[in-house]
């Protein structure tokens, strides 16, 4: 008896001309993308924003210091911007307060040349950048006398009281900053007559009282005052009849 040819009757109910379809192999089948409707990788984490050290801070101060000795700026921009460079915490924050400034190493123009009778390298550059703390927890603290001010000099009082006599003091930079935080305690702080005194402090429940003068010598100290007070204050003026002989050396 004959075996039925599978193979014949396959190829007999298969349209005249028409090929097998090519079935696809696991390994293309491998090969082939994501199919529709699958959830797209998620993109990679930008990276942390840089903080900003003391240094950087000190650096993009200078430029707004360079750009009020030329008129760029007026003294309540630079106030409020000086301000906010020693109160930022990446160097994302810093660069746009000097975006429309020129300023050396960002390829715009080099840095101004500092006019005459301007402050010196401080004699101690190992320690220029250094910030001096001041603090006063249930108790006190004292700065006065003859002392070497430091660029940036951080108060913080808690329930306790903190006094800063600048009337004797060496300034080997134009400009210095004190970070004052008063919290259910108290911050004094006293400059010179002819010494400018600006500030961008704020009082929370708390004062922040800076009586805040513009020096009519424009190579005269700088002091700048940020910080806040809560629940406690602090003070700053001049402190009367006493000035500094030479303000270009500082004392």
């Amino acid at each position: 008896m004959e075996e039925p040819s599978f193979e014949k009757h396959s190829l007999e109910k298969r349209p005249q001309g028409a090929q097998p379809s090519p079935q696809p192999s696991p390994r293309q089948g491998a090969q082939q993308g994501p199919q529709e409707g699958a959830p797209a990788p998620a993109p990679a984490p930008a990276p942390p924003a840089l903080r900003a050290s003391d240094a950087d801070r000190d650096r993009f101060a200078d430029i707004l210091r360079n750009a009020l000795a030329e008129g760029r700026i007026t003294a309540e921009e630079h106030s409020e911007r000086i301000g906010a460079v020693y109160g930022a915490k990446t160097l994302g924050e810093l660069e746009p307060l000097v975006s429309d400034l020129p300023a050396a190493g960002r390829g715009e123009h080099p840095a101004p040349a500092r006019p005459h009778g301007a402050y010196d390298a401080p004699a101690h550059p190992a320690g220029a950048g250094i910030a001096e703390n001041l603090v006063a927890v249930f108790g006190g603290a004292v700065r006065k006398g003859r002392w070497r001010v430091s660029r940036r000099t951080n108060a913080f009082a808690l329930f306790g009281g903190i006094e800063i006599d600048l009337t004797e003091a060496v300034f080997e930079q134009q400009e210095i900053v004190i970070n004052a935080t008063a919290i259910f305690g108290g911050i004094e702080i006293r400059v010179p007559e002819n010494v400018t005194l600006r500030s961008t402090g704020t009082g929370i429940f708390g004062g922040f009282d800076v009586k805040t003068v513009e020096a009519p010598d424009p190579d005269a100290p700088v002091v700048s005052l940020t910080g806040f007070a809560v629940f406690g204050g602090v003070d700053a003026k001049p402190k009367r009849g006493k000035r500094l002989k030479n303000l270009r050396a500082g004392g």
